[in-house]
């Protein structure tokens, strides 16, 4: 039995990366280690939850302490590391929550790591820490683009990516880093663009969009990501980089108007709004390295928004209970009890 750690799996990514193990990897014992911020749901795991296979560990990845003992009493195989503050948003609000969690709680990960006998370390995180390009259609980030992140979130991120690279060439652990473009997909946090379009939409209600919506970025299915992660997982060089990207370059109000289109609504809708502060022109990822180990993306972009929304309107009750906050009480019935 293989023991695979998977932090951050009550979020977005994380979750459906749970979902997509544990299908695949029955004889894989999958532990998914999550504090429950407010993006934290267990709701999406409750076909599995009682699985002999799935444990919820509930800790926060800088709780030192807690963090060692867990590895004490469980003998790691794998660990993928998704668990980070996200939001851009938020972060220029609360910089220094992004910090705790983002950078020490990678630490401390890494410093029980370090201690045990993993077979690889997975470190998710994203191509915003390569800041921002031009609206050259042929530029493109690289796993040697310099990082040079533009808000506390992304300082974050390259924060704990210099961590994990630092424990491999100090230490000799075995990491892999992911960076990744734009996610979206089932289960995907109502506060972020795509969901928030949808949800917002169906309730007819005005969809915000920052400045004059130009901005690009690089849409990556979650499935898609979740198959390159397992692939870097079990075939990835030891100490490099992977870029995962899908190849879908949008505008943000190009996406909105999609969906706006699809769902039969008008584009009176769209609300422009004031910019966000360091707000980057344009991601968009060359994934040479990792279609060379043998990914390939299966969603363009045409096809992964047309199952997003109808996944949404086929799942209003979870969405539904995301935004009414109802969902944060599943924990203390399903598991307060445990």
């Amino acid at each position: 039995m293989e023991n695979l750690l998977v932090t951050g799996g009550a979020g977005f990514i994380g979750g459906n990366f749970v979902q997509y193990m544990a299908d695949k990897y029955p004889n894989y014992h999958i532990y998914n280690l999550d504090v429950l911020t407010y993006a934290g749901d267990l709701t999406k795991h409750q076909k599995i939850e009682n699985g002999k296979n799935y444990s919820f560990v509930r800790l926060d990845i800088a709780d030192r302490q807690a963090i060692s003992e867990l590895f004490k009493q469980i003998d790691f195989t794998y660990i993928v590391h998704f668990a980070a503050e996200s939001h851009v948003d938020r972060s220029i609000t609360e910089p220094e929550i992004f910090i705790r969690t983002n950078v020490l709680g990678t630490q401390v990960l890494l410093d029980a790591a370090k201690r045990s006998t993993i077979k690889k370390f997975v470190h998710v995180s994203t191509d915003e820490v390569y800041g921002e390009l031009d609206f050259d259609p042929t530029t493109f980030f690289t796993e040697t683009t310099p990082l040079q992140p533009s808000s506390p979130y992304s300082a974050s991120k390259a924060s704990s990516d210099l961590l994990v690279r630092a424990y491999y060439e100090t230490y000799g652990l075995p990491v892999n880093i992911t960076r990744c473009s734009n996610n979206y997909g089932p289960y995907h946090f109502p506060e972020k663009l795509i969901p928030l379009t949808i949800s917002r939409v169906l309730n007819d209600q005005k969809v915000p969009v920052y400045g004059d919506g130009k901005n690009v970025r690089d849409w990556l299915h979650v499935l898609d990501h979740c198959s390159a992660i397992d692939l870097v997982l079990h075939s990835g060089e030891i100490g490099e980089v992977y870029n995962i990207g899908g190849h879908n370059e949008q505008t943000n109000l190009e996406v909105v108007r999609t969906i706006i289109e699809t769902l039969g609504k008008s584009h009176d809708l769209i609300e422009f709004v004031e910019d966000r502060l360091g707000h980057d022109k344009r991601y968009a990822i060359d994934p040479t390295k990792i279609e060379q180990l043998g990914w390939r993306p299966v969603y363009d972009f045409e096809t992964g928004i047309a199952q997003t929304i109808d996944w949404f309107m086929e799942n209003k009750e979870w969405w539904q209970q995301i935004i009414s906050g109802e969902y944060q009480q599943y924990f203390n019935r399903q598991y307060a009890r445990k």
